[in-house]
């Protein structure tokens, strides 16, 4: 334990922070939580899923190295096919991302200038460019500011919103586009039973993904790294107890996350057989009986399927808003400590506060985006799958 103590010490040390004999008790167990248990929980995840990345690549690039396969217009991996057709698109994207980190910051620091500096009796006459200004004008020049900031963030958001739009309807025309032409040519099985599902829904996703594809890891990434930078600025100990339950979200997530997408392929090849299904019924003469029994019971089965994926898909989602709503405990517990103290300001821990409302928004963007990268991934094989098995099918004719 002394080993602990010792190390927390220096933790506390190379922040800048003392304690003193007066501290309270429960206070040295959350901050070996948050200033070592943390850090080396994240660290052993982040070479932990940097080697299973490795080595994930590693094993899909060997099993795709037989001969081409005769799709020459559908890459074989989602990015590539995004990146092929809307390269200049994702730049751009990414650009307007990046334009929008400094506003967001902006947005950060802002409120708790108001209430540090301008509501501050200690800073009155203050400064403005030269101008001796008072407290009500620096407040109101204050807030003039944060209103441009906040006007400045919304547009860009919005400009970014509508340009993804736009990358994503076009990459889902250009796809069921392709998809049409490649099974008018012989690819995938001849039944339009089963061709039609493919172009109308199934691909649906894969469009809005596709403008995703990389704006939304940058800005939603580049949005947590800023809030984060803005609270290591204002106090490293709560900046640190925002990533205390971080890796225990990064654990449980990709775990069943798994488990969704075995659900989700199933739900796949359920759905296309009951298309199957259908367009041998409707082209019989007669009606049989058993024709709805088959029926029936591939309904059951994507019904039960369908269920799982729910309670899956909102266990993890209700888990994830648990483990969000208990980090600020450790921001009124130590944080408040510190205010008490004198070690920190009100507005700083206000600031931080309000800053931790918009911290969890990016996280649940970046897990979301975690999940539809794997729905889309599966979607778009199954797609590749799908032709590929109906051009095996013409070849075996033909021999």
């Amino acid at each position: 334990m002394n080993n602990l103590d010792d190390v927390l010490h220096w933790a506390m040390t190379f922040i800048g922070l003392q304690l003193g004999d007066g501290s309270p008790v429960w206070l040295h167990p959350l901050l070996h939580v948050v200033l070592i248990a943390m850090p080396l929980a994240l660290g052993f995840l982040a070479v932990a899923l940097t080697v299973t990345g490795i080595r994930r690549r590693l094993r899909n690039r060997h099993m795709a190295r037989p001969g081409p396969d005769g799709l020459l217009y559908l890459p074989t991996n989602v990015f590539r096919y995004i990146i092929s057709y809307s390269r200049k698109e994702q730049v751009g994207l990414v650009l307007l991302g990046l334009l929008s980190m400094p506003v967001l910051y902006a947005t950060l620091e802002l409120p708790k200038l108001i209430i540090n500096s301008a509501l501050a009796d200690e800073h009155v006459p203050a400064s403005f460019i030269g101008y001796d200004i008072s407290q009500i004008e620096h407040l109101f020049i204050l807030c003039g500011i944060f209103l441009i900031a906040v006007i400045a963030n919304g547009f860009l958001k919005y400009i970014m919103n509508v340009f993804k739009g736009r990358v994503g309807e076009r990459l889902l025309r250009r796809l069921r586009l392709l998809i049409v032409r490649l099974w008018r040519r012989g690819h995938g099985p001849t039944r339009r039973s089963e061709v039609i599902p493919l172009v109308a829904q199934e691909v649906e996703p894969i469009g809005g993904f596709a403008s995703d594809a990389f704006s939304l890891p940058m800005f939603q990434g580049g949005t947590f790294i800023t809030i984060l930078v803005f609270m290591f600025a204002q106090e490293p100990v709560l900046g640190a107890a925002a990533l205390v339950l971080l890796p225990v979200q990064l654990l449980i997530i990709p775990k069943m996350q798994r488990r969704l997408n075995r659900l989700s392929r199933q739900r796949v090849a359920e759905l296309r057989a009951l298309g199957g299904v259908l367009g041998e019924q409707a082209a019989k003469v007669e009606r049989e009986s058993t024709d709805l029994i088959l029926a029936a019971g591939s309904l059951r089965k994507i019904e039960t399927i369908r269920i799982n994926i729910h309670r899956a898909k909102f266990f993890m989602k209700a888990l994830n808003n648990f483990l969000t709503a208990l980090t600020p405990i450790f921001f009124y517990s130590i944080g408040g400590f510190l205010v008490i103290k004198g070690s920190l300001t009100l507005g700083a821990l206000v600031a931080v506060l309000a800053a931790y409302k918009d911290f969890s928004a990016p996280l649940k963007e970046l897990f979301g985006y975690y999940q539809s990268m794997e729905d889309v991934r599966i979607r778009y094989e199954e797609v590749r799958r799908f032709l590929l098995l109906g051009d095996a099918m013409h070849r075996a004719d033909r021999l």
